[in-house]
């Protein structure tokens, strides 16, 4: 049976549970997204940091967890890339130290996150942005954030089984 990164259950239940939730939190108007902070974000010790710009720009982090990839683990997930000539450094740099994974939650969450992180490289990200604020390159561009409500889905599953998500309201803002 195929395993999630997350080690609970197989990845076709994990997928199957998350479709159905994502349903349920749609008709509420509220969307979850896959976040991750990468190797360099994490050593330069920018956790707290990019956590309040998720916080203050509305969204509510649900669920969070610091791993170590492996090549077996990052390379699954970065499947739709193997073959490309970034592929290999890409998964040579995704397990060349710890990452923190997380999903947020919130209105528009995928945008709302999108607008946050800035352009993928961080020369052409608008200032402000987590990007523009702490990547050092195209590469080592801090983090990674899903590009759709399907990818999101499966990006999540990838990280998390349903019971690690924490559903949460947010105080203010934009509630979860």
């Amino acid at each position: 049976m195929e395993q999630s990164a997350s080690g609970g259950g197989s990845a076709v239940d994990a997928l199957q549970n998350a479709a159905d939730d994502a349903t349920a939190r749609r008709r509420r108007g509220h969307e979850r997204t896959l976040s991750i902070l990468k190797p360099d974000a994490v050593a330069k010790n920018l956790i707290g940091e990019i956590y309040s710009r998720f916080e203050k720009g509305g969204l509510a982090i649900v669920a969070a967890k610091m791993v170590r990839l492996t090549p077996d683990v990052a390379g699954g997930f970065y499947a739709e890339h193997r073959g490309k000539p970034f592929y290999e450094p890409l998964i040579d740099y995704m397990c060349s130290g710890p990452i923190v994974v997380q999903v947020l939650e919130g209105r528009n969450a995928i945008s709302i996150n999108r607008r946050l992180m800035g352009a993928t490289d961080p020369q052409q990200a608008a200032p402000g942005t987590i990007r523009a604020d702490f990547a050092q390159s195209i590469d080592a561009n801090a983090v990674h954030g899903s590009d759709s409500p399907e990818s999101a889905e499966r990006e999540i599953a990838y990280f998390f089984a349903t019971e690690e998500i924490c559903a949460r309201t947010a105080r203010s803002g934009n509630p979860a």
